[in-house]
């Protein structure tokens, strides 16, 4: 199981719980390459009776929401029949009534399912699903961060590897390390979690030559802009893809191009790589 993925549904069950006031969340991730979903992470339970529960798709309510890639939801889960009823006895060991069950949808797949529970039979409002939804959106976008990463490093190690090939190779993988390295850079500042902003930045760190070499010591905005400039992007391009107003890249840059002492653009890349601080 992805242990990163795993923390990321025990937080979002956390803060589903606050959000809707509901008294019991939990939740699972779906098993790769299986059709089915495993409940492990539990918050608010008073049993063990859901734990390690196999969900398969289209069984249950959990198992609806698999299949379908879309919330569903029931006023008194025993009874219903919008669902079919494999688990109904782990659910009434918990004493659940009224269940809703949202889906980790992360580029088209469902990833996991995020669960919210009542232990009476009554409808649960739009708030609460809102605020389910929102949770499981939380998960789906570090979920996408995570794939992104892992998808750019797997793309940029292979081609630093290869740097000792013909030139025209050369600059070839070059030009996708410094890609790599700019959408990282630009990813990072839209992370709320602390743990997972540090991870995306220590992979920053592994796509550039070093620590920076002449004690030129840039901001963290200064060298996001940098990175998308060494990447090619013009200073709006920069700044849609930093989420900055243009004239606020450009006083990043003027600051940066200060502290290398150059007095271009291109002159403050160099001048960046040759710190370490770019790749």
């Amino acid at each position: 199981m992805d242990a990163a993925a795993t923390v990321e549904i025990r937080g979002a069950l956390a803060r589903l719980r606050r959000s809707t006031g509901l008294p019991v969340a939990f939740g699972g991730l779906v098993e790769s390459g299986r059709s089915r979903m495993r409940i492990s992470e539990l918050n608010g339970t008073a049993t063990e009776s859901l734990r390690r529960l196999a969900v398969t798709a289209g069984n249950g309510l959990g198992g609806k929401a698999v299949a379908l890639a879309r919330p569903c939801a029931v006023t008194d889960y025993s009874v219903s029949r919008q669902i079919t009823h494999e688990y109904d006895a782990a659910v009434a060991a918990e004493g659940l009534r009224s269940v809703l069950a949202v889906p980790v949808v992360v580029r088209r797949r469902v990833r996991g399912v995020l669960y919210g529970a009542l232990r009476t039979a009554q409808p649960l409002g739009d708030r609460t699903l809102t605020a389910a939804v929102a949770a499981a959106r939380d998960v789906e976008q570090a979920l996408v961060v995570r794939d992104e990463v892992r998808v750019l490093l797997e793309a940029a190690r292979p081609e630093t590897a290869r740097l000792e090939t013909a030139p025209s190779d050369r600059v070839s993988a070059w030009e996708q390390v410094r890609e790599a390295h700019a959408t990282l850079r630009a990813l990072a500042p839209r992370i709320s979690d602390p743990a997972l902003r540090a991870e995306l930045l220590e992979a920053c760190g592994l796509l550039t030559e070093g620590p920076a070499r002449s004690g030129v010591e840039l901001s963290p905005r200064e060298l996001d802009v940098l990175a998308c400039v060494a990447a090619g992007s013009t200073n709006a391009a920069a700044a849609e893809r930093l989420g900055l107003r243009a004239e606020t890249v450009k006083g990043y840059l003027r600051s940066a191009m200060q502290k290398l002492g150059t007095h271009t653009r291109g002159e403050a890349v160099v001048a960046a790589r040759r710190a370490g601080l770019l790749p």
